[in-house]
């Protein structure tokens, strides 16, 4: 399996275990959960390209 792969997977479970922790409920409206979850997804996402990007970079440059 690709290390980038791998690499996803772990940033991915990390982010996803760290965003446990905020209550977005207390964010939306009442009856929006369709709404808290798309933005749940959209916020993980976007914190693990970077950071899965940022770690791989680092590694490849620390490697020479």
């Amino acid at each position: 399996m690709n290390a980038k792969v791998i690499l996803y997977i772990l940033v991915t479970i990390l982010v996803i275990w760290s965003l446990d922790a905020i209550n977005i409920n207390q964010i939306f409206k009442k009856n929006q959960i369709i709404k808290a979850r798309v933005f749940y997804l959209l916020l993980a996402l976007s914190i693990i390209y970077p950071v899965t990007n940022f770690l791989w970079d680092f590694f490849l440059s620390t490697k020479m």
